[in-house]
């Protein structure tokens, strides 16, 4: 009777719907500057990102690059290591990032035009790939994850932010449980 109910249990978690996890940049703080000669300046972000798991399995995910564009031009990336999170929980990441110097000095005209209305706009985009599981029963999925964030620069606050996210679940189960 109790297998049963286990069965019956693992098989609903399964077979549901997964939702989309949900992701929001909470800040950003400037840890470090690198100033290369002739003239290169690199400048250390840590991103601190809320992350949502509205899900009732836990899950696991392997490690990834944030990639950070500015009016359609690369200009930062940050490291998201390998992690897992709970079910139906909520996770604070900090994401290291580095911005490129030169590449924003290539828009340096927009750049200053954009930071003395205070309003910069960076698009963010990552691809977040793990499984999902329940004891040895796992599904591999993919996030992609499409941010627009609105960035105060002398403050660096978050003015505004819109995160959209694109979840692709695996049909087939991965019986070890592991990529």
């Amino acid at each position: 009777m109790i297998g049963a109910a286990t069965a019956t249990a693992a098989t609903t978690l399964l077979l549901s719907k997964p939702k989309d996890p949900t992701f929001h940049l909470i800040s950003i703080s400037l840890s470090s500057f690198h100033l290369s000669l002739p003239a290169r300046l690199d400048l250390d972000l840590l991103l601190t990102v809320h992350v949502t798991n509205p899900n009732p399995l836990p899950i696991s995910y392997i490690p990834t690059t944030l990639s950070i564009s500015y009016r359609g031009s690369p200009l930062a990336s940050a490291t998201v290591c390998a992690g897992s999170q709970p079910p139906q929980s909520c996770q604070i990441l900090h994401l290291p990032a580095r911005l490129h110097g030169v590449d924003l000095a290539h828009h340096a005209i927009d750049f200053l035009s954009d930071a003395a209305k205070r309003e910069v706009v960076f698009e963010a985009s990552v691809n977040i790939e793990g499984s999902a599981g329940l004891l040895w029963w796992s599904h591999r999925f993919c996030v992609h994850v499409n941010s627009h964030v609105v960035i105060d620069p002398v403050f660096l606050s978050v003015v505004e932010q819109e995160n959209r996210s694109e979840m692709e679940v695996s049909m087939l189960p991965d019986l070890a449980g592991e990529f």
